[in-house]
């Protein structure tokens, strides 16, 4: 339900969007910037994917705009075909760099400092997260996409959010990274193939989720 009211002022209603998420954004940086605070000081901030990629995990606010836009203006019209979370111009970004609900991260790769993946929980107040990523096409198949759900995962269970995720399921690639580094459950089937799903939390909560 969440999903839907918030995609329906997204796409009719963009001004009273804006509104909402500047609403979400403060209340949700009231209810869990100090849990937020205490998770993101935890992360291992190197990180190795599993086809032996070394990247280092950057907050999407500790990145020029200019770099962003360049990575997503790098990528082929194809990586767009199922990924329209926000708009890519340096000013939604911003917008999105100010925001303390939109949780964003970015893979550097150790040495090169190139941008190699791309990683958000949309998060809501009330306590849902809703996961999404890119990764750079020349880098696919490396692992990375796996890696970046499981950080997902780490930061957004750590301060306590439901998360979920729509995937498409003819985006096969997609599909296969969400079901590698999560447990999964179809929360509803969303017509044209795409599928509303909730990563089902294995561990247990751990005492920052009790922080005030």
């Amino acid at each position: 339900m969440l999903y839907s009211i918030a995609h329906f002022f997204k796409n009719k209603f963009p001004f009273v969007w804006d509104i909402i998420d500047l609403i979400n954004s403060f209340f949700f940086s009231l209810r869990y910037g100090k849990r937020l605070a205490k998770v993101c000081g935890n992360l291992n901030l190197s990180r190795e994917s599993r086809g032996g990629v070394r990247v280092l995990v950057t907050p999407l606010s500790e990145i020029p705009t200019a770099e962003m836009v360049l990575f997503f203006d790098n990528q082929p019209e194809e990586a767009y075909k199922y990924f329209r979370p926000h708009g890519f111009d340096a000013e939604n970004l911003k917008k999105i760099q100010r925001n303390k609900s939109f949780l964003a991260y970015v893979f550097r790769e150790e040495g090169s400092q190139k941008i190699v993946g791309y990683f958000f929980l949309r998060s809501f107040f009330m306590g849902t997260a809703y996961r999404g990523r890119m990764v750079d096409c020349g880098y696919q198949s490396k692992g990375l996409a796996t890696l970046g759900n499981q950080l997902m995962n780490e930061i957004g269970f750590g301060i306590g959010l439901r998360i979920f995720e729509t995937v498409s399921r003819k985006n096969i690639a997609s599909y296969r990274s969400s079901i590698a580094a999560s447990k999964m459950r179809v929360v509803k089937e969303m017509g044209n193939d795409d599928v509303l799903l909730e990563v089902v939390r294995e561990n247990p909560p751990s005492s920052v989720e009790g922080a005030t």
